[in-house]
């Protein structure tokens, strides 16, 4: 009895066993390579479950998504004007030939990536050797950077692996070239300075020139309109008092005799030695 039911359990096992051996899964991250005796016989690329031989055929799944390569420490390249600059980059990568990328790097993920940074670095160098430094800092990056991804990509072809970005996170000067540029920078910005006030300086020397001419112009038309007004109104005082002397003479000589007294006895203590029939004191007689 107990040898009856130990004969289909073992069985089941068996087969369980043997159907395990058998089937695989690819999910939507991976690519699955089938070998037959070390032989590549097939290559799945859309995920789902699959069947093998079992101790004949393995499997080697690899990564489909997006690998980043970065770089740990900033290179230094030399530009056109032999000045050293430090560059740091990553790239963006995905393995888009699963056959190719085991023939050409093993399906080893850091040779692979050994491969586009060696590749990178020598477009850079070859790039950047071409430009200044204004035009790798900021006047071509983005077309560095486009020559860079299309470079490295048909050489990332070459062992199945297709370049989706290259990019350059930061480009420095080094701390020599950066004194120099600075110390450049500070005699420029000086020297517009400089500018900048010799023009003030001028164009404030103008002003006041200008003004001070003005004033001058002001001064002299208003002493003119005023030694005018002063004339007009001598000539009508002159003629006002013609007219009064005319109507009544005896009258006039009275009152400038009177304001003569006024301006002459205007003070206590001021004496005035004249004969007493001088013509001063006709009035007074």
């Amino acid at each position: 009895m107990r040898a009856s039911f130990t004969v289909p359990v073992v069985s089941i096992g068996l087969l369980l066993l043997l159907a395990s051996m058998s089937l695989f899964t690819v999910d939507q991250r991976q690519k699955a390579m089938i070998f037959r005796l070390g032989e590549i016989t097939s290559i799945k690329t859309e995920p789902g479950l699959y069947w093998k031989l079992p101790l004949v055929e393995n499997v080697r799944l690899f990564d489909a998504r997006t690998h980043t390569v970065d770089t740990d420490e900033p290179e230094r390249f030399l530009t056109s004007e032999k000045k050293n600059v430090l560059v740091d980059s990553f790239i963006k990568w995905r393995i888009s030939d699963v056959k190719q990328y085991y023939i050409s790097v093993g399906g080893d993920e850091r040779r692979a990536r050994d491969r586009l940074n060696k590749t990178v670095n020598d477009s850079l160098r070859a790039e950047f050797g071409k430009r200044t430094v204004y035009q790798v800092i900021s006047g071509e990056r983005d077309e560095i950077m486009e020559l860079m991804r299309e470079k490295v990509d048909i050489d990332a072809r070459k062992i199945g692996v297709e370049v989706l970005d290259v990019r350059l996170k930061r480009v420095d000067l080094t701390t020599e070239i950066s004194d120099a540029v600075y110390r450049r920078m500070e005699a420029e910005r000086k020297r517009v300075a400089n500018e900048l006030r010799s023009t003030g300086f001028a164009d404030s020397e103008k002003i006041r020139a200008d003004a001070d001419r003005e004033r001058e112009i002001i001064i002299a038309e208003a002493y003119r309109d005023a030694q005018r007004i002063k004339g007009e109104g001598d000539a009508t005082a002159a003629s006002i008092y013609a007219t009064a002397f005319k109507k009544d003479p005896e009258f006039y000589s009275f009152y400038k005799s009177m304001g003569a007294y006024r301006e002459t006895f205007n003070n206590k203590s001021d004496v005035l030695i004249v004969e007493p029939d001088s013509p001063f004191f006709k009035h007074m007689r």
